[in-house]
């Protein structure tokens, strides 16, 4: 079982990363998977997953989001929706909604919207 480290929380992840979009990358579309994405660098559209997402301090997201757990430190211009959890760290700035059984938010993340605990 693989951790992931990021600051001082770790997550348990059974799976290994099966997309990575990192910082210099560009992508427009639907994107699906199952496992563990990554996403560095720049995309827009949407992201369905039973999984977990990962968005990093580089990225710029412009997408409605529907996934098992979203893990977010980058840029979100969109809905989150998440299954069982989202979590959220600076440098994070997030402009959409946020619908989760559990939502945590590190000081300092910059949030515009709503949330729901459903």
């Amino acid at each position: 079982m693989e951790t992931v480290n990021r600051k001082d929380h770790y997550i348990k992840v059974s799976e290994n990363v099966t997309a990575i979009i990192q910082e210099g990358c560009d992508f427009k579309g639907t994107l699906t998977f199952e496992g563990l994405a990554r996403i560095g660098g720049n995309f827009e559209g949407e992201i369905f997953t039973n999984d977990i997402l990962i968005i990093e301090d580089t990225a710029v997201v412009k997408a409605n989001i529907n996934a098992d757990v979203v893990i977010i430190s980058g840029k979100i211009l969109g809905d989150v929706i998440a299954k069982n959890r989202i979590e959220t760290f600076k440098p994070a700035v997030i402009k959409g909604n946020l619908i989760a059984p559990s939502i945590s938010m590190e000081d300092g993340v910059i949030f515009e919207g709503n949330t729901r605990m459903a």
